[in-house]
């Protein structure tokens, strides 16, 4: 049998078990007689289930390599969907995002990026339903069958405006399982906090070799985002920080750092140097631009990923502290970036040790009115 007939099989068996399970959860008020089945009867059986698992090993590993981008990895999804064996190999099979630099299933969403490329997707604004949708890709389709990564929803509070986060753009329901976590704003919308109902998957220090297709359903502080007051109104960009309370800053630097001081002292010991330094969260902030006095305004180079201006373009770079023996690429490496493209399109490329659901929550935190701090 062809690898494309194995692959056209598996498509079958997901929309079979896709339409029992829509039917299950059926809302229809009629009421339907009584047929009790027995579960063999009511649950069909793959046929691939009993396959041997060196062959099983070896045909998952082909859709994993095989379909690289999406609609067409649906596939390796639909392996996790066939039965428990399939499942527990396709888990094995699919790494994180920090090592194939591709995002799989849903707890993709919550794990570092890769460290070499970044991941590129592109936001869309809907204006009239004050909705943000993310997708997987360059830029928006001429089909328009994009990957849906996460969707956002702006919901005003006398006090304060949250952006809940989901799986869906249809359904923005804490109590559903697409709901993921949300953005929180302080009354003057200069302060932001990150909440993640996911514990610990979306830390740089976990480090799963596997890519778990589950997501537990437990809320915590992920990070704050912080923009600065221009109370002078001087001329130039926003400024912002984010302090990623579940990332340690050691993620970002290469080797164990140095403290100036201990290495002038003759200290070498890289267990006792500065822990402290190394273990505080990780500090995010703009990478300063440059002023262009021919085009007059605040430019960066964005290579080719953001081509109109805008107060809410900006990249993110590690806050190191001087005293750390970094490496200047790691000062200057940009780890999140956001840009407009085209009227309520804009870019988001992002890279380890941040997570998609991460870099998702700081950029629509631009998208809520900060007249206090723009020049």
């Amino acid at each position: 049998m062809s690898f494309k007939s194995i692959l056209r099989d598996l498509k079958e068996v997901r929309d079979g078990l896709g339409g029992i399970s829509k039917r299950g959860w059926s809302k229809s008020s009629h009421i339907a007689p009584d047929h009790t089945v027995t579960p063999s009867e009511n649950i069909p059986q793959s046929p691939w289930a009993s396959l041997p698992p060196e062959l099983l090993h070896e045909i998952i590993r082909r859709v994993e390599e095989s379909e690289t981008a999406w609609p067409a990895r649906a596939a390796v999804v639909s392996c996790a969907s066939v039965c428990k064996s399939w499942r527990g190999i396709t888990m094995e099979t699919v790494r994180v995002p920090e090592q194939c630099g591709k995002l799989t299933f849903p707890i993709s969403l919550k794990q570092p990026g890769p460290r070499d490329l970044p991941i590129q997707c592109f936001i869309k604004r809907n204006r009239a339903t004050a909705t943000y949708i993310l997708y997987y890709g360059l830029m928006p389709s001429e089909m328009e069958n994009d990957k849906l990564l996460l969707a956002a929803r702006r919901v005003r509070r006398a006090t304060c405006t949250d952006f809940v986060i989901s799986l869906s753009a249809k359904n923005f329901s804490r109590r559903s399982s697409t709901y993921v976590g949300k953005l929180r704003s302080g009354f003057l919308g200069t302060k932001f906090t990150i909440y993640d109902n996911q514990t610990g998957s979306s830390t740089a220090q976990a480090q799963p070799k596997q890519a778990s297709p589950k997501l537990p359903a437990t809320s915590y502080t992920s990070g704050s985002i912080t923009y600065e007051l221009n109370v002078l109104r001087t001329r130039g960009p926003r400024r912002m920080y984010c302090v990623m309370d579940s990332i340690p800053l050691s993620s970002v630097i290469s080797e164990p750092s140095v403290v100036k001081e201990e290495v002038s002292s003759g200290s070498t010991d890289k267990e006792n140097i500065s822990p402290s330094l190394l273990d505080q969260p990780l500090v995010l902030k703009n990478k300063s631009p440059r002023w262009h006095e021919q085009l007059q305004c605040w430019c960066l180079n964005f290579k080719g990923r953001v081509t109109v201006a805008s107060v809410k373009n900006f990249q993110l770079v590690a806050d190191i502290d001087p005293s750390l023996d970094a490496l200047p690429e790691e000062h200057e490496r940009v780890i999140l970036q956001f840009g407009k493209i085209g009227k309520d399109i804009f870019t988001m490329d992002y890279r380890y040790p941040l997570s998609a659901f991460q870099a998702f929550a700081i950029c629509i935190s631009s998208f809520d009115t900060k007249p206090a701090c723009e020049g």
